[in-house]
C-alpha cells in the first residue's frame, strides 16, 4: 500500500491543482443549451474563463454574480437575481448551473432559499431549470466540482420510473476524460447495439465543432429531456471512482443499478468493459474491437523496450493518476513519485511508495533522477529546469493544440498512449545520448524473445 502524505506548506508553489468551482463548470458545459455561472466576484470567474479558453481555444459560455465588497457582507440574493433574469433574456439557455466559490461560501449564502426567492417573484423563467452545486474553492480539487455537479444534476432533474426503455444505459464518465474520450466510449456502446444516456457529454459541446449559428450558451451536449428518462435505463456505467457517489445517487432515485470502472486504459480494464457491454447487449464483441485489441497487444509488444525499467514521475488528479500511472507500471515502468490533487480512495492502492497530496514543487523535488515527467502543461517548468522530458496530460493543456481529441481510452487511445510515451523517450534519449550505447533505444538489437511475454489474446466466447 502507498503511503498517503499530505503537503503541509503554507502556501502552494506552482499550483498543480484546479478548483471545485471550474470542475463544475465544466460540467456544466456537457449539457445543451446551459450557461454555467460563478456565484463571486468577476475575477475568480475570468480566471477560469481564461483557463478554458486556453485549453479548448473555443468560445467558452461561463458567467459571473459579479460580487462587490458590498454585496458579499449584505448577501447575493440581489446579484444572484440579476445573473438569472438577465441570462435568461439575453440567451434563453435550457439550464443554469450555479456554483460557489470561496468569497460566497466563507459568506455562508444560503443560495438554495435565494433560487426559491427568484422562482417566486419571476415566473417568466420557469421553462429554465436552476440548479446550485456548493463547491468552495478552498477544499477539495477539479474532480470533486465536476462530480458534485453531476450529483446535483440527477438530484434535480432526473426523474424515477418503474418503466425500463429496452437497450437504454446511462454513462457516468469522470472528468478525466476528454471529449475524444467520452466519443469513443459512445462510439464502442452504440456498437453494441446499445444506447447511451452521458452525462454529462463534452464530446457534443467542446469538441471543436464550427456551429452553424451563434449561441452563447453551450451547443451540443445532453438534452435535458435525456437526462430526465435517465431512470428508465437498464444500468448505469460509471468510469471513475469520483463517479461513485452520482452512481449511487441514481440508484437510489430511480432504482437504476450501477458498476464502476476505475480506468479504462490498459487491456484488463478494456476488456472488461467490452465483456460488461456484451452480457448487457447479449451480442458477441464486434470484430473490429477484437481487431483493435490484437493491436494493442502488439503495440505492447512493440513497445515495451522503451517502458521496462523507465522511471516516471506523475502529478494528475486522483482518477487519472490512478488511470496513467497502473498502465505504465503494467508496462514495466517505474513510478518513482506521484503527486495529486486531492484525496481519494484509490491513493492506498498505487503502485509506488507514497502518494503526495500537494503540488508541482513537491513533484519537482521528487522527480530528481526520474527519465519522464507526465502532468499538465504547468510542469514544463520543472521538466526544462530538471531536463526530462514532459508528456502533458489532464487540463490545462495550453502550449499544445488538440487537447480535447487527445484519446488514451480504450484499445485505440492505449496504444496511442504507448506510441506517444515511447516516442517521446526515444526523441529525448536520441536529443541527448547523440548516438551513444543506450539501452532504453538499443535493446531491440539485443534480441527478444516474444514468445516469453504471455499475453491473453481471446475473449470468452460463451
Amino acid at each position: 500500500m502507498a503511503k498517503i502524505i499530505s503537503s503541509k506548506k503554507a502556501c502552494s508553489v506552482s499550483p498543480l491543482k484546479m478548483s471545485q468551482p471550474i470542475g463544475g463548470a465544466l460540467a456544466f458545459m456537457g449539457i445543451n443549451r446551459s450557461m454555467p455561472v460563478l456565484h463571486g466576484s468577476q475575477g475568480c470567474t475570468a480566471f477560469g474563463l481564461v483557463l478554458f479558453v486556453r485549453h479548448f481555444r473555443e468560445m467558452i459560455p461561463l458567467q459571473t454574480t459579479a460580487m462587490n465588497e458590498v454585496t458579499t457582507i449584505m448577501g447575493g440574493l440581489d446579484n444572484i437575481e440579476q445573473a438569472a433574469v438577465n441570462i435568461y433574456k439575453r440567451a434563453k439557455p435550457s439550464l443554469i448551473g450555479i456554483c460557489s466559490t470561496g468569497l460566497t461560501e466563507t459568506k455562508g449564502d444560503d443560495v438554495e432559499s435565494y433560487i426559491k426567492i427568484v422562482r417566486h417573484r419571476h415566473p417568466e423563467i420557469d421553462d429554465c431549470k436552476l440548479v446550485y452545486v456548493s463547491t468552495p474553492d478552498f477544499v477539495g480539487a477539479f474532480q470533486d466540482g465536476w462530480a458534485k455537479a453531476v450529483t446535483k444534476m440527477i438530484e434535480e432533474l432526473v426523474e424515477a420510473s418503474p418503466q425500463k426503455t429496452k437497450g437504454q444505459i446511462n454513462i457516468l464518465p469522470g472528468s478525466h476524460l476528454t471529449a475524444a474520450d467520452i466519443e469513443e466510449i459512445k462510439q464502442i456502446v452504440e456498437d453494441f447495439g446499445l444506447s447511451a444516456i452521458i452525462l454529462p457529454d463534452i464530446s457534443g459541446s467542446l469538441d471543436g465543432h464550427v456551429p452553424e449559428d451563434f449561441s452563447s450558451t453551450t451547443t451540443g451536449g445532453t438534452e435535458l429531456g435525456m437526462i430526465k428518462e435517465m431512470g428508465k435505463s437498464l444500468v448505469t456505467l460509471a468510469i471513475g471512482e469520483q463517479m461513485r457517489a452520482a452512481a449511487l445517487t441514481l440508484e437510489m432515485k430511480t432504482g437504476v443499478p450501477f458498476y464502476i470502472f476505475d480506468r479504462l486504459t490498459g487491456l484488463s480494464p478494456v476488456d472488461l468493459f467490452m465483456e460488461r457491454l456484451s452480457g448487457l447487449s447479449g451480442k458477441p464483441v464486434p470484430a473490429k474491437y477484437r481487431r483493435q485489441r490484437s493491436q494493442l497487444v502488439d503495440a505492447m509488444l512493440d513497445c515495451q523496450f522503451y517502458f521496462g525499467g523507465l522511471k516516471v514521475a506523475l502529478g494528475a488528479e486522483p482518477d487519472l493518476l490512478w488511470s496513467i500511472g497502473n498502465f505504465l507500471v503494467e508496462m514495466g515502468a517505474l513510478m518513482t513519485s506521484a503527486v495529486t490533487t486531492t484525496d481519494s480512495v484509490l491513493l492506498h492502492n498505487m503502485p509506488c511508495e507514497e502518494v503526495v497530496i500537494g503540488d508541482l514543487e513537491d513533484l519537482e523535488i521528487r522527480a530528481r533522477g526520474a527519465d519522464l515527467i507526465l502532468t499538465h502543461s504547468h510542469g514544463r517548468g520543472a521538466s526544462q529546469r530538471l531536463g526530462i522530458p514532459l508528456y502533458r496530460i489532464g487540463l490545462p493543456l495550453f502550449d499544445r493544440v488538440g487537447a480535447a481529441h487527445r484519446l488514451s481510452i480504450g484499445y485505440r487511445g492505449s496504444s496511442n498512449l504507448l506510441f506517444e510515451i515511447a516516442n517521446l523517450v526515444i526523441e529525448h534519449h536520441e536529443a541527448n545520448e547523440e548516438g551513444k550505447d543506450n539501452p532504453l533505444l538499443n535493446a531491440n538489437q539485443k534480441g527478444f524473445n516474444h514468445e516469453s511475454c504471455f499475453c491473453n489474446t481471446g475473449f470468452n466466447e460463451s
